[in-house]
């Protein structure tokens, strides 16, 4: 079971490193408005959200650890909201800066949340 949950614990990494370097190579635009939904974020959102849940069923089917459930419950709305910000603008070319930076903020906000809430 441990290995199962470490291999999750990278695919999350990965989703996290797709959704956040989607968003940033997009925030060249933000000056002229010329920004977009890539698909880093709109995949790395949609595998955060699944490794995430699976990670959780995993830690505790196994015995892994301890889950705090509002934390996991806050972060699953943070990306549940990213994820269907993602869907709503995947076509729309140029996306309103407010919407990236919305999520470029949400996605910063569940990292803050992971590594400060004990």
């Amino acid at each position: 079971m441990e290995i199962l949950s470490n291999i999750l614990l990278v695919l999350h990494f990965i989703g996290l490193a797709s959704l956040l370097g989607g968003f940033l190579t997009q925030m060249s635009g933000f000056k002229t408005g010329a920004v977009r939904i890539n698909p880093a974020i709109l995949h790395g959102a949609l595998t955060q959200l699944v490794t995430g849940v699976l990670l959780v069923g995993v830690i505790q089917m196994g015995d892994l650890g301890e889950v705090d459930n509002i934390k996991i419950a806050v972060k699953l709305v943070i990306v549940l909201v990213i994820y269907v910000l993602a869907w709503i603008n995947r076509k729309k070319d140029p996306v309103a800066v407010p919407i990236l930076g919305t999520i470029g903020l949400l996605t910063i906000a569940n990292i803050v949340i992971a590594v400060f809430w004990k």
